[in-house]
């Protein structure tokens, strides 16, 4: 066969082979993606944004295949079929919210599949300033002999995949840049416009691990003081420092001791009573609880005697003790109906 019809044979017999494998890859596809799942979903501190997968489309590949083979094959005389080249027919994408957590993952993976081949995005772009695209993390996978020797998975063990694993930035930078028709041979003031936006990705990528390991410092710091003695070692709250959600669950961590606060409620908890009273420091809203917290109690108490179906949260004892404490300046903290109940009680309770 000539080197000039090969070419066209071995494209047509690629044709009639991925028309025939189609539904056997999308089927493994599912698979892959299901079985990642089941595997990352069981892995503690990494957050999994997504997993998604796709074959890839039958003219991507015979592109890739000429761009990455097909001279030398042909310059050096030897036979080919195009599909045996093609490891990534197959590709599913991990996409998690840290930068740190893309080498996490990869470990994990490697213990259930055989890695093929690596291609390590991140510091193919380090190593270049001339370069664009996105950094993130590529493997070749095969299913290792153990997941390959279970009877589920017998259909899929000689099947490769590409997993691909990204940060969420990484990922938008991935749809944008794909976007970028012109980025090699461009003038030198475009060229650097478009460095400044993948260095903007980069930091947005690093800033969001920052805060993640800031705001987990706060939280330890909180649960740290929390777990003080009351007496002796105890730190008073500097009288100064705003009320925010960090010194909130210094308090309240203090106060209710065997509760677990959900984030983004106390994040809302919190901008409530900025809202009711703005300037609030940490010290008064200590203050405030210590003054209050007996007697409202006493009402909860009261009020789930009478009312046991109903709902007495530490958020709705905040609430009152707010509201006793300064009853103008927390009027909002209670509902019309729930400060009238209150208030009845109030009136009729002994030793308040």
């Amino acid at each position: 066969m000539s080197s000039v019809s090969q070419p066209a044979h071995e494209e047509s017999a690629f044709h009639a082979f991925y028309a025939r494998e189609l539904p056997a890859l999308q089927q493994a596809c599912a698979f892959f993606m299901a079985l990642l799942q089941s595997i990352l979903s069981q892995a503690r501190h990494i957050d999994i944004a997504k997993i998604e997968g796709r074959v890839k489309d039958r003219d991507e590949c015979v592109h890739k295949f000429s761009r990455k083979y097909r001279t030398a094959l042909e310059e050096s005389g030897t036979p080919y079929e195009i599909h045996h080249y093609i490891t990534d027919l197959i590709g599913v994408r991990v996409v998690c919210l840290y930068e740190d957590e893309l080498e996490k993952v990869a470990q994990i993976v490697q213990s259930h599949f055989d890695v093929i081949d690596v291609t390590d995005k991140v510091s193919a772009m380090e190593g270049t300033e001339a370069s664009f695209g996105y950094k993130g993390l590529h493997l070749d996978l095969r299913l290792n002999a153990e997941q390959a020797a279970l009877p589920r998975n017998a259909a899929y063990a000689s099947q490769p995949f590409e997993l691909q694993v990204r940060t969420i930035i990484q990922d938008a930078w991935s749809v944008l840049d794909h976007k970028i028709k012109y980025k090699k041979s461009i003038p030198a003031q475009l060229k650097r416009r478009i460095n400044v936006l993948s260095a903007l990705f980069e930091l947005a990528d690093r800033e969001f691990r920052q805060i993640r390991d800031a705001t987990a410092a706060e939280l330890q710091r909180a649960s740290d003081e929390a777990a003080e003695p009351e007496s002796g070692t105890a730190r008073a709250p500097a009288p100064g420092s705003e009320l925010d959600a960090f010194t909130f669950l210094k308090t309240a961590n203090h106060f209710f001791k065997d509760a677990e606060f959900d984030a983004r409620k106390v994040d809302q908890f919190v901008d409530g009573i900025r809202a009711w009273s703005p300037g609030i420091t940490r010290s008064r809203f200590n203050a405030l609880m210590r003054e209050t917290l007996a007697t409202v109690k006493r009402y909860k108490q009261f009020y789930e005697e009478h009312n046991p179906e109903g709902s007495f949260t530490p958020f709705t004892v905040i609430r009152h003790c707010l509201y006793l404490g300064d009853k103008q300046l927390f009027r909002r903290a209670l509902r019309n109906s729930s400060r009238e109940a209150f208030e009845a009680w109030l009136q009729g309770a002994p030793y308040v």
